[in-house]
């Protein structure tokens, strides 16, 4: 059995496979964010090991035989954590997450140094940890001097698991410290913050073992012999694990409360000015690129508030079959936007709005801006050198056709949608356990699932959105301008 534990933002998730990849059974433990300010975003690294305990305490009580007998463990997360250690490893103060904004001041000023771009290839964001320390060591100087180690949060879990401070490449590289393309830390990014590698964890690859359980644990869940721990991957990376996104020009859409669309790279292809994060992958020699959108289905759950109407009743009107745009435009940048204009200040826009325009066209137009600012990642992709001839869709957003025919059209390419199963960032933890315990190949076991459907462009309608994109696009400028 092979186990893989998701740390997420608002919980955590043990899933438990079989040497066939059989899910077995699957189980979760609640948390909860602080947000003492605003703009910060925090959590207790306490709380991520109850959570882990509850989950395991709940897995353990329904399959106790198998969870005996577990000879590899996969860890994912939420990445961009900041945990800070002192020498003694007791947790400094509460992780600032991914979320947090607090840092923003000195996420600039590290951008402007040169040096993080082209090492890398990545802007600095707030969100990133890099900045995070910055802001630490300006605001909080006594914590900063006591600080031993800055682990992200699956890797704190990795040391109460294992007792050793290790992490994989695919988290690391959203902290802005790691040479991307040679899959190290960076001594010169670490000194502008005024840390050295001493205060990194060791790097493996997420394939490889990251430690082993610390025989307390094993017994106490009632497993014998040594359990290794994969390095895992950061939750993006997982998940690409989980859907086999693994080999070069595959990729996702991810059609959730925020938008992800993630190519696999068998090379570092950088595109730091248009806001594409490239980060190394879970896999040995392998690199992944990201755009993200920061509202996707969070806009169509916008005008669900605004109308009174739920989604499916918004949508229900435009029925199965594809229409031209009416000239309504929707920008979905409702709470600014990452990829590709990186700019925190610019919202929403609807235009062309006349007296005939309802419900409907305005739910055809928010739906049609999603698809156009996926469009905006592909065309950010296809600059660093990415081309992509189809995508599987993932996500709440995708159980919509209608949608996926829009987004199909809009971007050119057939849009997949996989069979039923769990293809996650803790199945995808579960199949990294697997292979750093068996030694297995890594293309072997991160296969994609069956396909159930593939969503075709529309071809008639191809003109006819090509001409809806160049609105959409001409847009921007006279939004970021006011």
């Amino acid at each position: 059995m092979y186990l893989g534990l998701d740390l997420g933002t608002s919980g955590v998730k043990a899933l438990l496979i079989d040497d066939e990849q059989r899910i077995v059974g699957s189980a979760n433990g609640s948390l909860d964010v602080s947000r003492p300010h605003s703009g910060w975003s925090e959590q207790d690294p306490d709380h991520w090991i109850r959570a882990t305990e509850e989950a395991i305490s709940t897995l353990k009580a329904a399959h106790p035989a198998e969870l005996s007998a577990v000879k590899g463990i996969g860890l994912s997360g939420q990445m961009h954590g900041a945990t800070l250690i002192d020498a003694a490893g007791a947790v400094l103060r509460p992780c600032i997450l991914w979320n947090d904004t607090r840092s923003y001041r000195e996420a600039a000023a590290l951008d402007a140094d040169p040096r993080f771009r082209d090492i890398t290839g990545n802007i600095v964001f707030p969100g990133f940890t890099a900045p995070k320390l910055a802001w630490v060591k300006t605001n909080e100087p006594d914590v900063f001097a006591k600080v031993a180690k800055v682990l992200l949060p699956k890797d704190y879990l990795r040391l109460w698991l294992t007792g050793e401070a290790i992490s994989e490449m695919s988290d690391s590289a959203g902290t802005a410290w790691l040479d991307v393309a040679n899959r190290k830390w960076s001594s010169d990014l670490l000194a502008a913050t005024d840390l050295d590698e001493g205060h990194m964890p060791a790097l493996v690859e997420g394939t490889e073992v990251g430690g082993t359980l610390r025989p307390e644990l094993a017994s106490a869940w009632g497993i014998g012999g040594t359990v290794v721990v994969a390095g895992g991957a950061g939750d993006n990376a997982a998940s690409a694990c989980g859907m086999g996104t693994v080999k070069p020009g595959s990729a996702f859409v991810s059609l959730g409360t925020s938008g992800v669309l993630f190519a696999s790279n068998a090379a570092y292809l950088p595109n730091a000015s248009s806001a594409v994060h490239t980060f190394c992958h879970a896999l040995p020699d392998t690199w992944h690129q990201m755009g993200v959108i920061l509202s996707a289905t969070d806009s169509l759950n916008w005008l669900s508030r605004i109308t009174g109407k739920k989604a499916a009743e918004l949508t229900q009107p435009l029925g199965d079959t594809l229409r031209a745009p009416t000239g309504v435009t929707f920008l979905p940048y409702l709470s600014g936007e990452r990829t590709p204009h990186n700019d925190a200040l610019i919202r929403g826009v609807f235009s062309g709005l006349e007296q005939e325009t309802g419900a409907t066209e305005m739910t055809q137009a928010v739906l049609e801006g999603v698809a156009f600012a996926f469009r905006d990642s592909l065309e950010a992709l296809r600059v660093a050198g990415t081309e992509l001839s189809r995508v599987t869709a993932i996500g709440g957003g995708s159980r919509s056709h209608y949608w996926l025919k829009v987004i199909a059209t809009a971007l050119g390419i057939p849009v997949d949608i996989p069979a039923d199963g769990d293809f996650g960032a803790a199945f995808g933890a579960a199949r990294l356990g697997l292979i750093a315990a068996t030694g297995a190949d890594p293309l072997a076991v991160c296969t994609p699932p069956a396909t159930d459907l593939t969503v075709e462009p529309d071809s008639a309608l191809r003109p006819a959105f090509e001409d809806a994109y160049e609105r959409y696009r001409s847009l921007y400028p006279a939004i970021k301008a006011a």
